[in-house]
């Protein structure tokens, strides 16, 4: 990609960067391939296709403060802080299908010249010393290519594996042995005696792949606005995260004081389409009525809390209301 143009988004914002990729793809055309280099606050971006109920700790992040968005590309779920950096190239593409090769090809040069053993999986990883740095993904809208991918210069792993392992009572500990033996950060590789700091690596992933010096296009006010509005539309918010979530099921069960409850419930469009109570309880309601009050509510931890509210007090024998709502949560 030649006379390429950096754009800096100055934000950590996930939702901000995600939209200006948008924004620089289909209403900012620029004369030349735009290379975008960004980090962003600890996040969890899962992938177009993905469930996102399936792929990540809500409860974990939701206390921690880790956004959680979807991006319009496919690919696995990604945890991302500011240890980290992602990079974006956007392009005119005559191709139909999906290409990786010629995107990271500049990344990896980048890293080799820092002494960095970095390489490609073949698939979508960037790896170095057989362990994954590096995970790809791409769209295309209208004939232009969008390829964005991380770099994991100084992730939180253990953070990372919290936060995407849906059951980390079970196998936190575990999960987190297993991908430090995977995933890499890239400080771990540099040289000996290279003292790089973050600020360091950036303006070296921007001058050895855009070139030095930099063609770059500085953001108006009028570009700020409008990503801003892309980002509320197509980024921010429930709908827009777990409202485009395949249509799933989910069966959980418990044993309470008043006996064995189970649940299932059918989630559609990030809302509780069907739902049904199981098990050897006891109550004075017909399961139908214990179900109604959560038919068409959020699959969200306050908004089943909000419809377990309306059930009456003795909904079932022995089993609170905050243990009815912890239960159809998961």
């Amino acid at each position: 990609m030649k006379n390429m143009i950096y754009v800096e988004t100055g934000s950590t914002d996930v939702c901000f960067n995600l939209a200006s990729e948008y924004y620089f793809a289909t209403e900012k055309r620029l004369d030349a391939p735009v290379y975008l280099l960004w980090r962003t606050t600890p996040t969890l971006v899962v992938g177009k296709f993905q469930n996102a109920l399936e792929e990540i700790d809500r409860n974990y992040a939701e206390e921690k403060g880790i956004t959680v968005v979807r991006r319009l590309s496919g690919g696995g779920t990604m945890y991302l802080d500011e240890g980290g950096l992602q990079f974006t190239f956007i392009e005119p593409s005559d191709g139909i299908g999906i290409q990786f090769k010629q995107y990271i090809l500049p990344i990896v040069q980048a890293l080799q010249k820092l002494g960095i053993p970095a390489g490609f999986n073949g698939r979508n990883d960037l790896v170095v010393q057989g362990k994954k740095f590096s995970g790809n993904s791409q769209y295309k809208l209208n004939g232009i290519t969008v390829h964005h991918g991380t770099m994991m210069f100084a992730t939180n792993v253990e953070e990372m594996v919290k936060a995407t392992t849906v059951d980390p009572d079970k196998i936190i500990s575990k999960s987190i042995k297993s991908v430090r033996e995977r995933v890499t950060n890239l400080r771990e590789h540099l040289p000996v005696g290279t003292d790089l700091s973050y600020e360091a690596f950036k303006h070296h992933m921007i001058t050895a792949v855009a070139g030095d010096p930099v063609n770059e296009y500085r953001m108006t006010d009028a570009d700020v606005l409008r990503i801003e509005q892309i980002a509320e539309e197509k980024f921010r918010g429930y709908d827009n995260v777990y409202g485009r979530s395949p249509k799933f099921g989910v069966k959980n069960a418990a044993r309470f004081a008043g006996g064995k409850v189970c649940v299932f419930v059918q989630v559609e469009n990030g809302k509780i389409k069907e739902c049904a109570f199981t098990g050897d309880f006891f109550s004075p309601y017909e399961s139908e009525e214990l179900s109604r009050p959560l038919i068409g509510c959020r699959y969200h931890p306050d908004d089943i809390a909000l419809a377990v509210e309306s059930l009456p007090e003795d909904a079932i024998y022995c089993v609170t209301k905050e243990e009815l709502t912890s239960l159809v949560s998961g």
